[in-house]
């Protein structure tokens, strides 16, 4: 099962990145704001998506539940924190090299796809006590 839903929010991750990156980069070419704000708004886009596909998708939550959305809120809150403060370290430390921007956003996207895929399958989309006792 657990493969399963790597390779699904593998997928999903691959979607939501997308979204991420084209939303950081437009901003930055197109806009004046900083680094930090495109790159949050970048991440916020994508976490709509995200909580969708792998709700129903990856862990086959079809049910609503509130709660997992809060949980999922807080977990993204977190991860929001750690992928802008992980991107702007990986910035400073290089400076102005012609891979920067990129580099940065992949070194940022890593390390808060790990943390949230562990935050879903262990916190938010964890089976109810009740699922978990009928299977």
């Amino acid at each position: 099962m657990i493969r399963r839903e790597l390779a699904v929010f593998l997928v999903v991750g691959s979607l939501t990145v997308l979204v991420d990156f084209s939303i950081y980069r437009g901003l930055l070419w197109s806009t004046g704001v900083g680094v930090g704000l495109a790159k949050g708004t970048g991440f916020l886009a994508g976490t709509v998506f995200a909580y969708v596909a792998n709700r129903l998708w990856t862990f086959g939550q079809h049910r609503h539940e509130a709660s997992s959305a809060w949980r999922f809120a807080v977990l993204y809150g977190a991860t929001l924190l750690a992928n802008v403060a992980v991107n702007a370290l990986v910035l400073r430390m290089a400076g102005d090299a012609a891979w920067a921007v990129q580099g940065a956003f992949l070194v940022a996207t890593g390390v808060s796809a790990t943390l949230n895929f562990l935050g879903m399958k262990l916190y938010v989309f964890r089976p109810s006590t009740a699922e978990h006792a009928s299977s």
